[in-house]
């Protein structure tokens, strides 16, 4: 099960607005690697919609069947917010429907790619 926690208003090459949800899986116990104590964490990703503004807030807290899921992509540079600090990713998030294949995972990759 994954739940919907926000959304972002993402604009269309024309100007017009979208919308995508930011969804979470369920809470993972991760070691750090350089504590080497446990934390817990959740993954997100985000879902491209076509509903309206109004519709994306009132489905802030519902939840839905599927995972979300680490898959490797080509290299790309990161900047992360709160320290500037640039960075190479070699993967992503995406959120996957119940049922769906690991071989259906890259494709889904290539999918979400060309939507952003």
């Amino acid at each position: 099960m994954v739940r919907i926690i926000s959304y972002k208003t993402r604009e269309r090459e024309d100007g017009t607005p979208f919308y995508l949800l930011v969804v979470q899986g369920g809470i993972e116990m991760v070691k750090s690697k350089t504590t080497e104590q446990y934390y817990a964490t959740a993954k997100k990703a985000m879902v491209s919609t076509t509903f309206d503004e109004d519709t994306c807030k009132g489905l802030i807290g519902s939840e839905f069947p599927g995972k979300i899921s680490k898959v490797t992509t080509e290299p790309y540079q990161y900047t992360i917010k709160d320290t500037g600090e640039v960075i190479t990713l070699e993967h992503r998030y995406i959120y996957l429907p119940e049922g769906v294949e690991a071989e259906e995972e890259k494709a889904a990759v290539e999918l979400e790619q060309t939507l952003m």
